[in-house]
């Protein structure tokens, strides 16, 4: 008699682990665009350019940059675009949001879009969820979308317990 052998032990699965790609809290430093302005209030050109000429841009570097204005100043767009040019220069990533929660989102759909997707080329894939991080829907629709076309499986939740999302059929 031929002993039984557990064939899901024997595929490779490859996790993927979302969270584990988001910036920690300490890493994210928040920009108020208000510091910038004119009785934190109004934007005067030639004040704006002094005061992004003179900001300490070295306690930027190397973090993951939050930008937004936490009042109701009007802001044109070139001031966030000179912005940007400081940030480049300084920064790991950037981008505008009205919270955390939103940059933190933002981030994960520039990581996905960015995706290199070669090491998943017919493969097993299992999409960690269930961890003690939130992360939103959307994030995983689209990672679900980026990987579709290419993956022989995806699953949701853990190796142990996973729940068949979608399956390449082999005509």
């Amino acid at each position: 008699m031929k002993t039984p052998i557990n064939t899901t032990a024997n595929k490779s699965i490859i996790t993927i682990d979302i969270a584990s790609w988001l910036p920690s809290n300490e890493s994210i430093y928040i920009l108020d665009l208000k510091q910038f302005l004119f009785k934190e209030l109004i934007l005067k050109e030639e004040e704006y350019k002094q005061a992004i000429d003179t900001f300490d841009w070295s306690q930027i570097k190397d973090k993951y940059c939050m930008i937004y204005c936490s009042n109701n100043a009007i802001v044109p767009t070139w001031a966030y675009m000179l912005l940007c040019s400081k940030l480049a220069q300084n920064s790991i990533y950037y981008s505008y949001a009205n919270s955390k929660d939103d940059f933190k989102n933002q981030y994960l759909i520039d990581k996905i879009n960015q995706l290199k997707t070669d090491e998943y080329e017919n493969q097993r894939l299992v999409i960690k969820g269930c961890g003690d991080k939130s992360i939103k829907e959307d994030i995983y629709m689209k990672l679900t979308a980026k990987l579709l076309p290419i993956v022989r499986s995806i699953a949701y939740g853990e190796p142990c317990s996973m729940v068949p999302i979608y399956k390449k059929r082999i005509d």
